[in-house]
């Protein structure tokens, strides 16, 4: 029989060990969201970095500060005007077959994935009706890259609610710059994007083309489960080309890591992320990367006889030339180690936008420490020290130049994606850019690299800016730029069952 002692210690060990778990407990259930706001992330006025001017020290993350109240709902394209596009896009859960490779347990938009492509010419007004006929969790559409009014935005939970089975969601917008993007899911994404639910878009421009302009082809690059497909299908794409003439092929990396661009003939990186680069060089011996959900249009000429070789994604091939049945065709070539390095690529011109004395000016600091974000442990990623859902909001008002230096302390590549803007590269560890200005919405950012951006805040909203490894914004790397005076009366977790990552 124990001794008063030893039941009096046994007691006390127990009652430690029940307070000990009763913290834990109490811990862990602190860290479940439920139903949140992104109004309310990131501290009580939601910003962390300073203002430049001192005309504008005071905090700016608070709604109504400074400004009347706008919902983001209100922040659309002109309503009385017509549109000059339709398209209706149907978007199904269902099992598809993938051409040449295996069917997949997925999402299609009219019967396929990807999505069939859409074109408009600049300045147009696109109107897009988006059905959901049997997506369980509800669907968005988000249009990539493309800098459309914050209500047609199509994240769910801050710009919308997901469309549930049977509803419907219009989306209008003024495709006011020529390009080539991409649409997808903006709910649940991590998944519904890696299984299909997306597609092309391309605007072209105001001019018409040239009388003597070379064919073009849409080269989008997307991993069903281990099947690498271009344009949907696991093949190689052919197009046809008299000798000398040039091809431009729109290579849009839908994927979850870096797409490789190389071939043994020489070629042209003609634009980056819709915007068209200033007398662009011939490029050889080297590979182009292109971030995940990045794009680049790559010009290259058929050769004198047979065909060129253009390796898009390291798995797949587009042949122009002469790519008759008979035609002689390239040898593979092996990828060039060296790399485009669009910092110093092309020509400098007047980028339009005085970065000298800049209003706002932020730090976007990646790292990573375990710690546990809505009840599941792991080692998450954090912005500027920071873990979900405390990370920093970046406040701004309209008409500001903002710099914001993006530093990668983490050993992964991440591709940084800020919606509703593109963003100028202005130098990176420290180096200058020098060439033509490299206008991005999706920018690498590799391990230990830090690279300085700016850009005008001339688009009023909520706005995400979030890697688009997408699995890395479920796990916290993802924040958002907020707009003096905007609000949203969507919410994440909640009865509408908005997951936009």
């Amino acid at each position: 029989m124990p001794s008063r002692r030893e039941v009096v210690r046994r007691v006390l060990l127990g009652a430690a060990v029940t307070t000990a778990m009763l913290a834990v407990f109490v811990a862990w259930q602190g860290t479940l969201l439920g139903e949140y706001s992104v109004m309310e992330m990131g501290g009580p006025t939601g910003e962390t970095g300073h203002a430049g001017h001192a005309d504008h020290a005071a905090p700016a993350g608070l709604p109504g500060v400074g400004a009347v109240p706008v919902s983001v709902s209100t922040l659309t394209a002109d309503p009385d005007r017509p549109a000059d596009v339709r398209v209706e896009l149907v978007a199904r859960q269902e099992r598809f077959e993938v051409p040449g490779g295996r069917p997949v347990d997925g999402y299609t938009v009219n019967g396929q994935s990807p999505g069939p492509a859409i074109r408009a010419r600049q300045g147009e007004l696109v109107e897009v009706v988006l059905i959901n006929e049997s997506v369980a969790a509800g669907a968005t559409l988000h249009w990539h890259g493309i800098d459309v009014p914050n209500a047609a935005d199509g994240v769910a939970g801050i710009t919308q609610d997901a469309v549930p089975i049977g509803g419907r969601h219009v989306y209008r917008f003024v495709a006011a710059d020529a390009g080539s993007y991409w649409y997808h899911s903006h709910q649940l994404s991590h998944e519904q994007v890696q299984r299909g639910l997306l597609g092309a878009i391309v605007i072209e421009p105001t001019d018409s083309p040239a009388p003597d302009a070379g064919p073009e082809l849409i080269a989008l690059l997307h991993l069903y489960g281990s099947e690498h497909t271009l344009n949907g299908r696991v093949a190689d794409e052919r197009v046809p080309a008299a000798p000398g003439q040039a091809a431009r092929v729109r290579v849009i990396n839908t994927d979850q890591g870096t797409a490789a661009v190389w071939s043994a003939t020489p070629f042209r990186v003609v634009a980056v992320d819709g915007h068209e680069v200033n007398e662009p060089g011939e490029v050889s011996d080297r590979t182009l990367l292109i971030p995940a959900g990045g794009r680049a249009d790559v010009s290259i000429r058929a050769p004198s006889q047979g065909a060129a070789q253009l390796r898009v994604g390291g798995a797949r091939s587009v042949l122009i030339g002469e790519v008759t049945d008979g035609a002689v065709l390239p040898d593979p070539v092996r990828q060039p180690a060296d790399r485009v390095d669009l910092l110093s690529y092309g020509a400098p011109i007047d980028p339009g936008i005085d970065r000298s004395h800049p209003d706002r000016e932020y730090e976007y600091v990646i790292a990573r420490r375990y710690g546990i974000i809505d009840g599941r442990p792991g080692n998450f990623w954090t912005v500027n020290g920071r873990m979900f859902p405390d990370v920093p909001m970046f406040a701004v008002s309209e008409g500001d130049v903002v710099v914001m230096r993006i530093r990668n302390d983490s050993g992964d590549v991440h591709p940084m994606h800020l919606h509703g803007h593109h963003a100028l590269v202005l130098s990176r560890d420290g180096v200058a850019a020098s060439g033509s200005p490299w206008w991005v919405d999706t920018l690498d950012v590799r391990p230990h690299e830090s690279y300085e951006i700016a850009f005008v805040a001339d688009n009023p909203g909520i706005w995400s800016d979030h890697c688009h490894t997408l699995q890395h914004a479920v796990d916290g790397l993802i924040t958002h730029l907020m707009y003096d005076g905007v609000t949203t009366p969507f919410t994440i977790n909640g009865d509408a069952g908005n997951h936009p990552e």
